[in-house]
């Protein structure tokens, strides 16, 4: 059995910038993998964008403050709308102009954006 080893990059982008790199490597012919997000401190999230594009992961690292509004990519990759109504809900993260926006009801949580940063 042959193995493959898969090249993984991460790409630093800005919140301006966002939609214009994806859509650039929508036509460069990448796909969505996944969209995760984590919190680095009280005032800054960080998402993760994955896409492949034969055996090469490109992550676009977007660091964010916690009330930021970001662009949504689901004009360009619609399934991302999944990832993004899970930030939403577990982060508070608003995602401006998405295709299917769940407005913060996509899961049953105990309490309302359980993951992000109480101040």
């Amino acid at each position: 059995m042959e193995t493959v080893h898969v090249e993984q990059i991460f790409e630093p982008v800005e919140l301006t910038g966002i939609y214009s790199r994806v859509a650039d490597l929508k036509a460069e012919g990448y796909r969505l993998g996944q969209i995760c997000g984590v919190v680095l401190d009280d005032d800054t999230y960080e998402l993760i964008y994955s896409f492949d594009k034969e055996h090469k992961l490109l992550n676009l690292k977007l660091d964010i403050p916690t009330d930021a509004q970001v662009e949504s990519i689901t004009r360009i990759f619609w399934p991302a709308f999944i990832y993004e109504n899970e930030i939403h809900d577990l982060f508070g993260v608003q995602f401006n102009h998405s295709e299917l926006d769940y407005g913060g009801t996509f899961f049953k949580v105990s309490e309302q954006t359980p993951w992000k940063p109480k101040k």
